[in-house]
């Protein structure tokens, strides 16, 4: 298992398939203006199970499917076969607002997929609207229900958390729901990326985790600490008294969890984006079009962890400019 130079364990690869989305959270994408890569740039299914396969072989075990809106590729489910089929892969999950999983769902098990985070920020029909622009509520349920349909279990549900949007009786109806069902429901503080209208939101409608966990305690009664199954993952996470399901907290601007960071991302136009929160990237896709070896691929993987920042520098005022969610996923 590859180290970097502060010793942290890096297994953990993150691949975004594209950087378009069928969604414009007001967090995440302005209505108009996004800027995407070329489609020539694109990396192909080919390329990206080249990494994979590379990834593999200097020890990275866990992969992760993100966009923009991965589902949005029309060779997803060929993606997910090529990664699946990865001697040493382990583990192929997926992030994604869940809307196209009623077609999809069968198909990505079938080829291998193993898990999916499904995006909703609001259990209210309004709201989705206003905070997950072009999204509807029955659209994301229906996305869920096909996923557990499928088998993509645990499931988890990702809510962005936004000050005058769905930052008060919007978590905790969705907290609420681990008392029914075994799910994991995270609540995920904003994060400034890209330096545009979006990151502006998430300056000035940031809240903590600290006041969404009061929050649903005050409703809900008191969150009771679960061990962590991994010391690499990025939620702390609670059950209520009584609960079948998790509540988790992601907390990078209150409580940074850099020191056990164990992921690499790889962009849609195939950059090994090195830290979420910082612009350092390392060139692959040059490599692959020009006929790199596997063993060559994997060296820039491994420089690439080797140049892994300690962590991110947001209490500075310090973010990506180059890069919006959209491009990294996550």
């Amino acid at each position: 298992m590859p180290l970097d130079r502060f010793q942290r364990e890096i297994d953990y690869l993150r691949i975004s398939v594209t950087d378009h989305c069928n969604l414009r959270c007001v967090y995440c994408m302005p209505l108009s203006g996004a800027a995407y890569a070329p489609l020539e740039g694109m990396l192909t299914a080919t390329e990206i199970e080249r990494v994979a396969q590379a990834a593999a072989a200097v020890g990275f075990r866990k992969v992760r499917l993100t966009g923009g809106e991965p589902t949005l590729r029309p060779d997803l489910v060929d993606i997910v076969g090529r990664i699946a089929r990865v001697p040493g892969i382990r583990d192929v999950a997926l992030t994604t607002n869940g809307i196209l999983l009623p077609r999809l769902a069968p198909a990505l098990t079938a080829a291998g997929l193993t898990r999916v985070n499904i995006h909703i920020d609001s259990l209210d029909r309004t709201r989705v609207a206003r905070v997950m622009r072009w999204a509807t509520l029955d659209d994301i349920w229906s996305g869920i229900e096909a996923a557990c349909a499928a088998g993509l279990t645990p499931l988890k549900l990702n809510c962005v958390v936004v000050d005058g949007y769905n930052d008060e009786g919007d978590v905790v109806d969705l907290a609420r729901l681990t008392l029914t069902r075994d799910w994991h429901v995270r609540f995920i503080e904003l994060m400034p990326l890209g330096g545009g209208e979006c990151a502006r939101v998430a300056v000035d409608q940031y809240v903590s985790n600290v006041d969404t966990r009061r929050r649903i305690e005050e409703a809900l009664g008191p969150l009771l600490e679960v061990p962590a199954s991994s010391p690499s993952d990025e939620a702390k996470n609670f059950r209520l008294a009584g609960a079948l399901g998790v509540v988790g907290f992601i907390s990078p601007v209150s409580e940074p969890y850099c020191g056990s960071c164990n992921r690499m991302r790889l962009t849609a136009d195939g950059r090994f984006h090195l830290c979420l929160l910082k612009d350092d990237e390392l060139d692959v896709r040059a490599a692959l079009r020009g006929g790199a070896s596997e063993e060559a691929i994997g060296t820039i993987l491994l420089r690439a962890v080797g140049a892994k920042p300690t962590g991110h520098e947001l209490h500075s005022g310090i973010s990506t400019l180059d890069r919006s969610m959209h491009h990294l996923g996550g």
